[in-house]
């Protein structure tokens, strides 16, 4: 292609995001962020419909909190605003059991780190005063870990991903909480897999004083949209007192963008960037989507869908080693092991989003993002199936649909 030549149109084909997240986003969330009109990103509908969202977010997180809002971006930035506050030489402890846990480590080794400590390793800083406790992949973070870290370190704040998806395992939250509360830490929780798919109230752990999601997963909106983020008075006072390296995301000037101002709803956000009338419609409709749902009705549809994608798998011959309810994460049968990734490449390259691990040990992970409804699942388990054959599996895609169908059945007839 020579410099005067144009690029063709890209056109993206329409795949089926079967994965840890994104998932598929709602037709209806599509049409409002389509159907928007080129508004002013100042215009009385635009602002009016960010006020709305503020209330619902606080519906939806289960809270009191007046500083709950979203920040622009995907959960990096809700969690990059979440971690604002610590500053370097804060005594720090963060849980990991996984890739985004890991990830929000090193967020935090990185905040925390001082010049010195930048300087030698400014990519991987290790500052004493971060301690990180390590959990085996493919086990949960307790509550009786956390007690005994936080017993022992006595730091001003504790970091904690509540559902980790690089190996599947929800975290003990409670235990979490009442740890930090016992030894005056300030609990921070990466919550970006579990809003909108676990039914949990923020207020019920008062240890935790900041929480971050995202939009491409429980809430289901377009990614690049606003991460959802939540902070107790306890943290808002701390951040005054203290500040924070970060004009951008710096929660307390991002809050007067939604209308919270010293601690109060006010009648209208003040300037402090500009964002999409876009983005705020198609917020605004995946908030009422979760809302009409229900948390609770739509905790029980993820629970009952992995349940039967749970049963599927292991029919074919795989051994499921994750907890959540939005996402399987297997190890395939002794003859395909070691080609995990191939499994997973040939399937993404036909349009089916699966994806292996991000660490080791590599296993698969099929999730269910959006996708509850009995006809969804099956489809994501005849698809898995003809992968796992095309690699000589020879397993019997019709015993798992017969696992699928007993457990339906067995739901059917329980109502």
């Amino acid at each position: 292609m020579t410099d005067t030549e144009l690029f063709p149109q890209l056109t993206i084909p329409e795949t089926l995001a079967a994965g840890p997240g994104p998932g598929n986003t709602d037709a209806r969330v599509l049409a409002s962020f389509a159907n928007a009109g080129l508004a002013d990103h100042m215009q009385a509908d635009v602002l009016r419909g960010m006020v709305e969202a503020k209330h619902m977010l606080r519906r939806i997180w289960g809270t009191k909190n007046t500083y709950t809002f979203g920040v622009g971006g995907t959960g990096f930035s809700g969690l990059d605003a979440l971690f604002s506050a610590i500053l370097p030489g804060d005594t720090v402890v963060c849980f990991v059991n996984g890739t985004f846990s890991g990830i929000d480590a090193l967020t935090v080794r990185t905040k925390a780190a001082s010049r010195e400590d930048l300087k030698a390793n400014a990519l991987d800083p290790k500052p004493a005063n971060v301690t990180v406790i390590q959990v085996p992949h493919g086990q949960s973070v307790t509550g009786e870990v956390v007690e005994k870290a936080l017993a022992q370190h006595k730091p001003t704040w504790a970091v904690m991903a509540h559902w980790e998806t690089g190996s599947g395992r929800i975290n003990d939250l409670k235990g979490f909480s009442d740890a930090c509360l016992k030894h005056n830490a300030m609990g921070l929780v990466d919550a970006v897999s579990s809003l909108g798919i676990e039914d949990f109230a923020i207020d019920d752990f008062p240890g935790v004083a900041g929480w971050a999601s995202c939009p491409q997963k429980g809430v289901l909106c377009l990614p690049l949209t606003y991460a959802p983020v939540s902070f107790t008075d306890r943290y808002i006072a701390h951040l005054r007192e203290n500040g924070c390296y970060t004009f951008v995301h710096n929660p307390i000037l991002e809050a007067r963008h939604w209308g919270i101002v010293d601690g109060k709803d006010v009648a209208a956000g003040s300037y402090h960037r500009t964002h999409s009338g876009y983005a705020v419609a198609a917020f605004h409709e995946a908030l009422r989507i979760n809302l009409q749902h229900g948390r609770a009705q739509k905790a029980a549809d993820y629970a009952h869908h992995e349940a039967a994608l749970r049963a599927a798998v292991q029919a074919l011959g795989c051994e499921v080693t994750s907890n959540m309810t939005s996402l399987v994460v297997l190890n395939l049968p002794g003859a395909l092991a070691g080609r995990e990734k191939e499994l997973v490449a040939s399937a993404r390259a036909k349009g089916f989003g699966i994806w292996p691990t991000l660490s080791e040990p590599v296993q698969v992970r099929i999730g269910i993002l959006n996708q509850l409804s009995r006809s969804a699942i099956a489809e994501i388990v005849t698809r898995f199936a003809a992968e796992m054959n095309a690699m000589g599996a020879n397993v019997d895609v019709g015993l798992a649909l017969k696992a699928l169908e007993t457990h339906y059945a067995a739901a059917l007839a329980a109502e």
